[in-house]
């Protein structure tokens, strides 16, 4: 029998830390460590032109200065989760903060373009490890019941509250001196919760840890990599060749992913997961809220700039209803006492509606109906990101809590890249006017469509 940091131990995983005792230890860790992810993720909307005027930076750069990020956190996500499980999550997590801390120094210290579209990259990689480490942590903390919803709802109530101050922070730092400091800001907090964690938390790991999946990690890792590589540049020109064989080397790579993972016998990635109707559930809503809520909502700061010529600081202080309004129904979602998929669809409704009462968002009307419909929308999102974080860890066996973080956070990642490919393209060529509204129809269509099948999904899980 395998020893923990408690001295017992069960079936299936590490038997978790009292939750009563040290799991508050982990859980504060553990939230603190996203909503530092999420601060970052965001960081760049507030503050690019200061940031492209500084680097020099061209129209294509400053696409990249947005998106380098999410190519490190999608392409390593699921690799990052499953390497946390065997070979030990607060090791991850630790390596992650450590890396994180560098490549944020590195951002601030950065004088060119690429340098720093590269530390976001890195940047990316890190919050990664971060993020499948963190609620895999509280996953392995938190058993099923009333403590794993109350931790795993603080865990997604951090994400809203980090988009919300990520834009802030970022924009009032540059307004008082300059771009870079918000970069040492990060690299500071980094060291802080890497310190703590290496310091406090216990070690937790499945009790038999599988071979590396080296082929399942390259294969995936350039695929996602490619497929991202592809929205971003496509946002320039989808008919250019070299959009048109990133996309293609993305499906021959992924496919690839798909055949490596059926032939290995320790796969990274349990192909038999998809005959779970709670890991579809647990992926397919994370897809959808990238595509119908992350990646609409995060493009809504620049169309308020440009339509209705308001600052930075000011768009992101009006985004801050959506975002806040997120955290704290993701605080407040556990007493909903609801089943996860039922909570995931009904978050999605809210988040549809917020989008339909949002049309008309880039003309001149009254505030309180541009406040009601974020603050709909706010609601919505809060809802989701608490289930989706229960779904996360329920979707997958005890011992694959941080793979099942992984899968759950790469297909959110990759929805809300895609979410705002879809965005920029349609207001490409319907305007910008126009093609926002067209974006909201679209990502409230999308919303709804999700949370029908969420339903349909828990109901064939027999958890209806």
């Amino acid at each position: 029998m395998a020893r923990t940091a408690v001295g017992t131990v069960g079936t299936g995983d590490e038997v978790a830390e009292d939750p009563g005792r040290g799991g508050t230890t982990i859980l504060v860790v553990a939230c603190a460590a996203t909503l530092l992810v999420l601060m970052n993720y965001t960081a760049p909307l507030t503050t690019l032109p200061e940031i492209s005027a500084g680097l020099g930076t061209g129209a294509t750069g400053q696409t990249w200065i947005l998106n380098g990020i999410a190519l490190g956190l999608a392409g390593l996500l699921l690799v990052a989760g499953s390497l946390a499980d065997d070979y030990g999550r607060k090791r991850v997590f630790v390596i992650g903060a450590a890396v994180l801390a560098v490549a944020s120094m590195a951002g601030a210290l950065a004088t060119g373009t690429l340098v720093f579209v590269a530390a976001r990259v890195v940047q990316g990689a890190a919050s990664a490890a971060l993020l499948a480490a963190s609620l895999g942590l509280v996953g392995h903390a938190f058993p099923a019941g009333a403590g794993r919803v109350r931790a795993t709802g603080l865990w997604g109530a951090m994400v809203g509250l980090g988009i919300a101050l990520g834009p802030l922070v970022t924009g009032l730092v540059a307004e008082a001196g300059s771009w870079r400091a918000g970069y040492w800001i990060f690299a500071g907090g980094a060291v802080a919760v890497g310190l703590v964690a290496a310091l406090r938390l216990p070690e937790s790991r499945a009790p038999h840890a599988r071979r590396l999946d080296i082929g399942g990690v390259a294969t995936l890792g350039l695929g996602l990599a490619a497929l991202l590589g592809a929205v971003t540049e496509g946002r320039a020109g989808w008919a250019r060749p070299h959009v048109t064989l990133l996309f293609a080397a993305a499906a021959v790579l992924i496919a690839a992913f798909a055949l490596v993972e059926s032939r290995t016998a320790q796969p990274m990635l349990d192909l038999a997961l998809f005959r779970r109707p709670l890991f579809l559930t647990s992926t397919g809503g994370a897809l959808v809220t990238g595509l119908s809520i992350i990646g609409p909502m995060s493009y809504l700061p620049t169309v308020m700039q440009h339509t209705l010529k308001q600052s930075p600081l000011t768009s992101a202080t009006v985004f801050s209803i959506w975002s806040g309004a997120s955290f704290l129904s993701a605080l407040q979602a556990r007493r909903l006492r609801m089943r996860g998929h039922h909570q995931l669809a009904a978050g999605l409704v809210l988040a549809a509606v917020g989008s339909v009462a949002l049309l008309g968002l880039a003309t001149p009307r009254p505030w309180p109906q541009t406040a009601a419909g974020l603050l709909i929308a706010g609601l919505g999102s809060g809802l989701v990101n608490a289930a989706l974080a229960r779904l996360a860890v329920e979707s997958v066996p005890a011992d694959r809590v941080s793979m099942g973080s992984g899968a759950n956070n790469t297909a959110r990642y990759i929805g809300s890249s895609l979410g705002v490919a879809i965005v920029v393209a349609i207001t490409g060529a319907a305007g910008l006017v126009h093609g926002t509204d067209i974006a909201l129809g679209v990502a409230a269509a999308g919303a709804a469509l999700g949370a029908g099948a969420a339903l349909l999904s828990g109901r064939a899980a027999g958890a209806g």
